[in-house]
């Protein structure tokens, strides 16, 4: 890669599993030396908005992180992100991502009206995948993806963004 730029670049006559491992990929390579939590999650969310966008051809409207709360351990507050302005806090054990985090598994929503408590901060979402991010044996965030499109995420998904939440969780400090 000639420039950091170039790591957004996603070509949809790939295979989505191929691209899937490009984000983690270009993951490693971009945290390499790096390992500001804020820093990695920032190009975490722009790698993860580009290749469903435009490499898997999604109608992805979010992409982005919440992080534990330093000052209220009972909630999540939003992180790095793309797409639309977000809700800024979720409890932990409402909503998607707040079921994600005190579960610590990950909720794959095929349809977020059919989700109990489902927290809609955007209110043209169909479907969503937030993955836990656990490091040290601690929940520190959770991943979130929201898609315009009904049954937007499958299994494919799942298993690789778990992967990619398992790197970040090894490559960003969390000592907040």
């Amino acid at each position: 890669m000639g420039h950091h730029a170039d790591y957004s670049e996603f070509h949809a006559q790939a295979d989505k599993k191929e691209l899937l491992q490009q984000v983690a990929d270009s993951y490693k390579s971009l945290t390499e030396g790096q390992t500001n939590w804020v820093c990695n999650l920032a190009n975490c969310s722009s790698l993860l908005w580009h290749c469903y966008n435009e490499g898997l051809s999604k109608r992805v409207n979010w992409a982005g992180f919440y992080v534990l709360d330093p000052e209220h351990k009972d909630q999540l507050i939003l992180g790095p992100f793309m797409g639309k302005v977000a809700c800024q806090t979720i409890k932990i054990g409402l909503g998607v991502c707040g079921t994600a985090a005190s579960t610590r598994k990950t909720q794959l929503v095929e349809d977020v009206e059919k989700f109990p408590g489902h927290i809609a901060c955007d209110g043209e979402t169909k479907s969503e995948i937030v993955v836990p991010i656990v490091a040290d044996g601690r929940l520190v965030g959770v991943l979130d993806i929201d898609c315009l499109e009904l049954n937007g995420f499958d299994e494919d998904d799942q298993r690789y963004l778990e992967f990619l939440c398992q790197a970040i969780s090894e490559t960003c400090s969390w000592k907040n």
